[in-house]
């Protein structure tokens, strides 16, 4: 019964007479049960149906009826501007081409075109002959501007809608691009294994669409042999990952504006990238910090004692207590060295008369090298040593060690000890650039020696001899500094 209805509507008319002729001839039923048609059959669509869209989407042209591929957007559009004298402005802010062109097409065939461009003649000076009009589409047409804002919504509905069902999908299936593994499930499975175990992360899960497409662009460029970052040609695959993992490109190149339809945030407002709208972000973060410092309160720096637990708003304020309190002057230890070194070598630079000159030269400038001042390392040396001997309760003059900070300050203060430094090379040694503690503010107000004569030398009349370089010998007999030299030596 099914196959007979089916017969009597698909029956073409063009058949009926031929089959009249069949019938009347007196075919068998036999005969006539061979043209039984068993399946479902179709009419034939009209060329707007889906049947007739094969191979890529093309776009018409507005005025004519010339059809260009997707792809070849551009040549849709010189073919406006050579042809029909056509200009269409901001194309990028377009979010479906395709239903824009098919919206002008159709708006241009119920009204002139001068009702929605704008005109501009060009060749304006020249004869009337030689002048032309070329026609602007641009958004300042408000209607034009309605339909971009209604284009992108549309798309961006269609692109939420992409992404909610990817991240529902749980029949995805992919391979590692880097270790040819397999991932079944999630989209996410596979994307948080190339992040975690290849370092190579294109971003969130929920933040791309389009994935699967996405993925297959990407391998395609490394089937290629091409770099997924600086997009550089290499000879061979092996070639192509050590250049990826030593100048660690493992990852896709921003300015590659082919990646942009694959994350959502392209398509959240018109016309904008995600650079755009990050730039946005950020200027709104800035414009909503206050810019009264009125409320600020500036909290004094309190720096502790080297020997007990006393804190001080200044650091003069604690130089005095340490200097009342324990006989320690921290500002004049760094001069203490240069007088201890001066009264060592006295007798040596008072010797130095009856050497030669030469031997007396280089004497003169060890004796000068010994009596320099403490530079900022070692105060931050000096005072981290005091901190870390101080912190074990360990006498740094004597060696001896106490059970409490207190018996050591008693033990330091009774037996004079504090001001009684050990030898340099004690505690001039790499391992107290380390503070002993990490919140010591005294070594943020240590000063260098040398900032702390600047002014001290300005004020003074350093006189400035020239002498003749050219020959040294003589120079070296002769000089001036040689006399200097040992008159500051005597007078110390």
């Amino acid at each position: 019964m099914a196959a007979t209805e089916a017969q009597g509507l698909r029956v073409d008319p063009r058949d009926d007479g031929v089959r009249g002729v069949r019938v009347g001839i007196g075919h068998s039923d036999h005969e006539d049960s061979k043209d039984c048609i068993l399946e479902p059959l179709s009419l034939p669509e009209s060329p707007g149906g889906s049947a007739a869209s094969e191979g890529p989407p093309s776009v018409p042209c507005i005025f004519c009826e010339e059809h260009f591929p997707m792809a070849q957007q551009d040549k849709l559009l010189k073919h406006m501007i050579i042809e029909h004298k056509t200009v269409i402005a901001d194309v990028k802010l377009v979010a479906d081409f395709q239903r824009y062109i098919l919206y002008w097409r159709k708006r241009f065939t119920e009204q002139p075109i001068t009702d929605f461009c704008s005109v501009i003649r060009i060749n304006s000076t020249a004869p009337f002959e030689e002048q032309d009009n070329y026609y602007l589409l641009c958004d300042v047409l408000p209607e034009d501007r309605i339909l971009r804002e209604e284009l992108q919504k549309q798309k961006l509905k269609e692109i939420l809608d992409q992404q909610q069902q990817e991240r529902n999908d749980t029949s995805f299936h992919g391979v590692c691009m880097f270790c040819s593994e397999e991932f079944h499930g999630n989209r996410s499975v596979l994307l948080n294994h190339m992040a975690r175990e290849h370092a190579f992360n294109i971003g969130l899960p929920d933040n791309i669409v389009n994935c699967t497409e996405f993925l297959c662009t990407l391998q395609k460029k490394l089937d290629n042999l091409q770099c997924l970052y600086c997009e550089k040609t290499f000879r061979d695959k092996n070639t192509l990952k050590d250049h990826m993992r030593k100048k660690q490109h493992r990852r896709i190149n921003p300015k590659n504006r082919e990646y942009d339809r694959f994350y959502v945030i392209n398509y959240l407002e018109l016309g904008k990238s995600w650079e755009e709208v990050q730039l946005e972000d950020d200027r709104e973060l800035l414009d909503l910090q206050e810019d009264d410092w009125s409320d600020w309160q500036e909290y004094p720096v309190s720096a502790v004692c080297l020997f007990c637990e006393k804190q001080e708003e200044t650091i003069d304020k604690l130089y005095v207590h340490m200097k009342d309190t324990h006989e320690f002057d921290l500002l004049r230890i760094k001069q203490s060295f240069i007088h201890h070194a001066a009264l060592i070598d006295l007798d040596f630079a008072m010797s130095i008369r009856k050497a030669s000159n030469t031997q007396r030269s280089a004497c003169l400038c060890l004796l000068s090298t010994e009596i320099k001042e403490l530079n900022f390392y070692q105060q931050v040396k000096l005072v981290n040593f005091i901190r870390r001997q101080v912190h074990q309760c360990r006498c740094y003059s004597c060696r001896v060690k106490f059970t409490s900070k207190p018996e050591l300050r008693a033990h330091m203060e009774e037996a004079k000890h504090t001001s009684l430094l050990p030898d340099r090379k004690t505690w001039d040694q790499l391992e107290y650039y380390f503070p002993t503690y990490e919140n010591d503010t005294l070594l943020c107000t240590l000063s260098d020696s040398e900032s702390d004569l600047t002014a001290q030398e300005q004020t003074e009349n350093v006189p400035i001899i020239s002498e003749d370089t050219s020959r040294l010998c003589a120079l070296k007999q002769s000089s001036v500094l040689n006399q200097l030299l040992l008159q500051g030596c005597l007078e110390n």
